[in-house]
């Protein structure tokens, strides 16, 4: 499917779950636990050196590691094979010590801990990125008037900044869930067979700390091989950024139709055409990241049913997540790569919005006339009097404004100079700044740059 990769994915989180860099992970894990049980005596100190130089992807045969996984019922029984193939070949006597008091699961979970770190790491750029952008186009479209819309119709005057800033808001919760969840999800996995490390008899313990040491990871109270909550959390993490960044998308794409024509994708040669007409400006990253979100639900359901696990050791829900978990995140590093390119090169038709508020001819502003009439006569009575001019109104296909302007109970209470104002867009758009400005001054707090500093 690597046809499909710049379009649904980003090249660099894809190669963080490559073959290369899955086999990797579990050798680095062999590498570290070598490392850790030599310096704790477990193991000669001779043996190590062997062991960790052979723990190299491009040694292994990937063929056959694939077709040898088919029988063994996963990856790292033919891949420990292989390895102390390879340390046999330089040293005999160190080859007795591969993979020591470990079980397949360890390298298997560990290995892929590793690579979501780099996967986190890279995500957590991307994401500031995309933060950046958003808060210098929120700023600069803090004032930009358009329509807001309920239930897909006009409802009431918002400012473009605002409902960028909505989007800001839900990242930065993101942003933070994301420093707080990694150190609970980048922990060490590393139990034996039934998840008491039996085989090191008193050294378990010492041997995992120092092995958590090397590879950096948090080091857990219990092995976790079949609690795997540290997994569903990292993958609802990365569904639920998409998902935001997918209503955005979707949101995007509705104020590109034709007839609203308020906002448009960048411009660039080749991009959002037709094969058969040649006017088409389609949104195409709106699309793409649509369809990588519309994918995730599937995703976390086989994740979250995967969660019930027999036992010490799982048949069935652990082997589920092998490709499920990658998948998802790879789709979520395209959402994040397109929202980015997205935002930083969106056409804003700041003319087209302020045209759209005035296609109901006044009727957006009609809760203004209603307020101010229900000081006079109450806000029941208020509104059942601007709701009978308002369907007038739109009978007619006339403005509201002098439908207000000759009844009798309107006019006695309110005077053209008095109703003018009223249906101004620009006197209604409540705390609009104010929210911003309290967006901007959290995306500033969480250490964020200053929009437009760059």
């Amino acid at each position: 499917m690597s046809l499909l990769t710049p379009l649904l994915r980003t090249r660099a989180l894809t190669d963080f779950f490559s073959d290369e860099q899955t086999v990797q992970g579990m050798l680095d894990f062999e590498a570290a636990l070598a490392m850790a049980q030599s310096r704790c005596g477990v193991i000669p100190g001779s043996a190590m050196n062997p062991i960790v130089a052979a723990c190299r992807a491009e040694s292994l045969d990937f063929s056959a590691l694939a077709n040898d996984a088919a029988n063994a019922g996963n990856l790292a029984i033919p891949l420990v094979k292989q390895l102390t193939s390879l340390v046999k070949s330089e040293d005999a006597e160190a080859a007795r010590y591969v993979h020591w008091g470990a079980t397949s699961q360890d390298a298997i979970d560990t290995g892929r801990v590793l690579q979501l770190r780099r996967a986190l790491d890279e995500t957590q750029t991307r994401l500031q990125r995309v933060m950046q952008v958003l808060a210098e186009q929120v700023a600069r479209h803090r004032h930009t008037l358009m329509p807001g819309r309920t239930w897909m119709q006009h409802a009431l005057p918002i400012t473009f900044g605002l409902k960028l800033a909505g989007t800001l808001d839900a990242l930065l919760r993101w942003q933070q869930r994301l420093t707080e969840m990694r150190p609970r999800v980048l922990a060490l996995q590393f139990g034996g067979a039934a998840g008491t490390l039996a085989s090191l008899k008193t050294q378990g313990p010492e041997v995992a700390q120092r092995l958590a040491g090397i590879l950096e990871l948090q080091l857990p109270d219990t092995p976790w091989h079949s609690q795997r909550d540290r997994i569903i959390e990292v993958a609802s993490w990365y569904a639920g950024l998409s998902a935001t960044l997918g209503k955005f998308a979707n949101d995007f794409s509705l104020l590109m139709q034709t007839e609203v024509a308020e906002v448009s994708e960048p411009i660039a040669e080749g991009r959002g055409g037709s094969s058969a007409m040649p006017h088409k400006r389609n949104p195409v990253s709106c699309a793409a990241i649509l369809a990588a979100v519309e994918r995730m639900p599937g995703l976390m359901a086989t994740l979250y049913a995967g969660q019930i696990q027999q036992h010490e050791r799982a048949l069935g829900g652990w082997q589920a997540e092998w490709e499920t978990l990658p998948q998802l995140i790879m789709l979520a590093g395209g959402v994040v790569e397109n929202s980015e390119n997205l935002l930083r090169g969106m056409q804003v038709n700041t003319q087209k919005m302020r045209e759209n508020l005035d296609i109901t001819h006044g009727l957006i502003m009609a809760e203004s006339v209603t307020q101010a009439l229900a000081s006079f006569i109450g806000k029941a009575d208020a509104h059942h009097v601007v709701e009978n001019i308002c369907h007038r109104a739109i009978a007619l296909d006339c403005p509201l404004l002098p439908l207000l302007e000759n009844d009798p109970l309107v006019s006695q209470h309110l005077s053209s100079a008095q109703l003018t104002p009223l249906l101004d867009p620009a006197n209604a758009i409540g705390s609009s700044e104010h929210f911003v400005r309290q967006v901007l001054a959290r995306y500033q707090e969480q250490g964020n740059e200053h929009p437009l500093s760059s």
